[in-house]
């Protein structure tokens, strides 16, 4: 007899093994496989979200078709490390991607103003829709309001609370990240539904921030040590100021070409 659909909820399952076992379909939510040992496998159609997958090694594996998005620092593929080929070929598709690695102040508010006019034609895509879609989630992605409200949220823990260590940032629309530790005092609103004038006005307040930080900085200035003073990323060693709006800088670029990307689904659906 072959059971099905059990449930193994705060259970301590380290150290067992799993031999011609079939876990097909199976949910795996905050679990740990750290120093797992998988061999002889059927990964097919495996759906991989939020997981860290540093010192990972992969032999004798058969990949007919794989994806992967994310942030890659060095992935060798049969001994070449293909990251700087994957770098070079979206600079060389999107040239405005290279500035958003800026090295001097200059640099940075560039980069800035290049984000502000490619989000403006997005906004331009956004408004073409009904104002219902924007709500709307594609493939159970952040919808396009979820994702400024996201962004807010990136603004206040990196500009807010690490570089001008303000501990209460926070706006009630803004959006944590979907693994993010619930903190008291932190919103987290995921039912609220503020139309795209309302979430734009935050966005230019952010913006009008990080503006205000970039008009009083000193290239000297871009290598001075921030702590967090939020309760997130108070892990974090080592950070600069530099560091914290290059993070900003990515999450805008990133969460964009995923805006435009499910703005063109919703598009072809109506």
């Amino acid at each position: 007899m072959t059971d099905t659909g059990q449930d193994f909820t705060e259970q301590d399952l380290s150290g067992s093994t799993f031999q011609r076992v079939d876990l097909s379909r199976s949910s795996f939510r905050e679990v740990r496989l750290a120093g797992a040992d998988v061999r002889d496998a059927d990964l097919s159609d495996l759906r991989v979200r939020s997981a860290w997958l540093n010192g990972v090694r992969m032999t004798g594996v058969e990949v007919p078709d794989m994806e992967i998005h994310g942030e890659i620092g060095r992935l060798v593929v049969n001994g070449v490390d293909v990251a700087p080929l994957v770098e070079a070929e979206l600079n060389r598709r999107m040239p405005e991607r290279a500035l958003m690695s800026p090295t001097d102040v200059a640099g940075f508010r560039l980069a800035f103003e290049t984000l502000d006019r490619l989000w403006a034609g997005t906004v331009d895509q956004a408004r073409a829709l009904p104002p219902e879609q924007l709500h709307e989630q594609v493939d159970e992605e952040w919808s396009f309001i979820e994702t400024l409200r996201h962004l807010g949220f990136a603004h206040a823990c990196w500009v807010g609370g690490i570089v001008l260590t303000d501990p209460s940032p926070w706006h009630p629309l803004d959006l944590p990240w979907d693994e993010a530790p619930v903190v008291d005092g932190v919103p987290w609103d995921r039912d609220v539904s503020p139309s795209l004038d309302e979430v734009l006005d935050l966005r230019a307040q952010r913006r009008a921030t990080v503006q205000a930080v970039l008009d009083d900085l000193a290239d000297d200035g871009l290598s001075r040590h921030v702590v967090s003073a939020t309760p997130f990323m108070t892990e974090a060693t080592g950070l600069d100021v530099a560091q914290c709006l290059t993070v900003v800088l990515n999450e805008e670029w990133e969460h964009r070409l995923y805006a435009e990307r499910d703005l063109a689904r919703l598009r072809d659906a109506t």
